[in-house]
């Protein structure tokens, strides 16, 4: 009995303030909360750069990916196969000058467009650039990524192998 009231006793004597504990002003809880707000704005906004920086990531993977798999059936196919012909006999020029670059302006000078989503894949083809018996095939993956024209391009040399 002794132990409960003596344990009544001390929890009244906990809940009474004393003069000098006053707590928190409401100016020291504002300028809290305006630090903790600027906190999770940084972060919210770092967040959405993140968010961004994937998404490009995304596209490039994807971009690489849709030019290599055209490389790879490009290389499958018989040298006499029409698509690695230089369909417009723009390729002659050595390999700064195929007729074809990443500029979306003037992609309708290559040989060939596929339509993959929201990927195009070009590829232009020149005889003869780098030796004799050769082809120079170059494949531009281009894409719109938050209303800016991105893309990769791969050029690979296929080998007549007589």
């Amino acid at each position: 009995m002794k132990k409960n009231k003596c344990h009544i006793t001390r929890l009244a004597t906990d809940l009474k303030r004393k003069p000098n504990d006053r707590g928190f002003s409401i100016i020291e809880v504002m300028i809290a909360i305006s630090i903790l707000s600027i906190g999770i704005l940084a972060l919210a906004s770092m967040q959405v750069a993140a968010m961004r920086g994937n998404s490009f990531a995304r596209g490039v993977t994807e971009g690489s990916t849709w030019a290599l798999d055209q490389i790879e059936k490009l290389m499958s196919l018989p040298w006499t196969d029409a698509s690695l012909q230089d369909a417009d006999l723009d390729g002659a020029g050595g390999l700064d000058n195929i007729g074809f670059d990443n500029d979306p302006g003037t992609q309708a000078d290559a040989d060939f467009r596929v339509t993959q989503g929201k990927f195009s894949i070009h590829w232009n083809v020149a005889n003869n650039v780098v030796t004799n018996n050769t082809r120079t095939v170059n494949v531009i993956v281009t894409w719109t990524d938050h209303g800016a024209q991105k893309s990769v391009s791969i050029q690979r040399v296929v080998a007549r192998i007589i």
